[in-house]
């Protein structure tokens, strides 16, 4: 099967913003989308650069299971616009993406997904699901504006190399790619370490990580960032 890859995705931008091929969002602003984007995740960014100062910070967040922005940083800094824009006026949101997999409040779904995989590695139910139908109701409640964007994260097995597939609902290609990818590889870092932390006990094979997918529904680049399509 021939997958897309990054370099594909940020060629078919540049070409889009050398046509004008633009959509007007909800501000305003020009917009160059792809609807339906399937491509490997082999790289960090597609425009830009990444900040490993922030994605710690926010993978640490997401670890501590807060669904308060004003706790990425504490009081050394405040939490970055897109976050402000998506919280209520006291800084709560939906989308802390450690909460959603880790906590006994959605079910545990990363230890179900290790032991799914670890019972039956041959096993297509290993997901963790982050949107949810009640977000309908919950998105702009208290005057949040948080949707959350991933709609799901799939893991396999096959010939001993964990793969995974993370479907996203939108997914904005400067700032939104390069913070989802880096949490998406944690997320298999971890999983690699603790099924062989398993598999070392019990005396079966060790597993190497494989490659992630990529899947998005809306991948979209802002005016503001047409300056980095190049």
């Amino acid at each position: 099967m021939l997958m897309h890859s990054v370099k594909d995705i940020r060629e078919l931008f540049i070409s889009e913003l050398k046509d004008e091929a633009f959509t007007i969002d909800k501000t305003g602003q020009k917009t160059i989308e792809v609807i339906g984007a399937n491509f490997l995740a082999t790289e960090p960014s597609i425009f830009g650069t990444p900040s490993k100062e922030y994605i710690d910070a926010e993978i640490k967040w997401y670890e501590s299971g807060s669904t308060n922005i004003n706790d990425i940083h504490g009081v050394d800094k405040q939490p970055p616009a897109a976050w402000q824009y998506a919280s209520d006026p006291y800084g709560n949101i939906n989308s802390n993406y450690g909460h959603l997999v880790f906590s006994d409040k959605y079910y545990s779904q990363y230890e179900r997904a290790l032991e799914e995989l670890w019972e039956n590695p041959d096993s297509r139910r290993a997901q963790m699901i982050y949107n949810r139908p009640s977000i309908w109701t919950e998105f702009d409640e208290n005057g949040k504006s948080d949707f959350i964007c991933t709609n799901a994260q799939t893991f396999y097995i096959r010939d001993g190399v964990l793969m995974m597939v993370s479907q996203m609902r939108s997914n904005d290609v400067v700032f939104g790619y390069k913070n989802d990818y880096a949490w998406a590889q944690h997320l298999m870092d971890r999983l690699v370490d603790d099924y062989n932390s398993l598999a070392y006990v019990h005396g079966k094979d060790p597993i190497e990580k494989g490659m992630l997918t990529w899947q998005v529904m809306n991948l979209h680049v802002y005016e503001r960032h047409f300056d980095l399509v190049k």
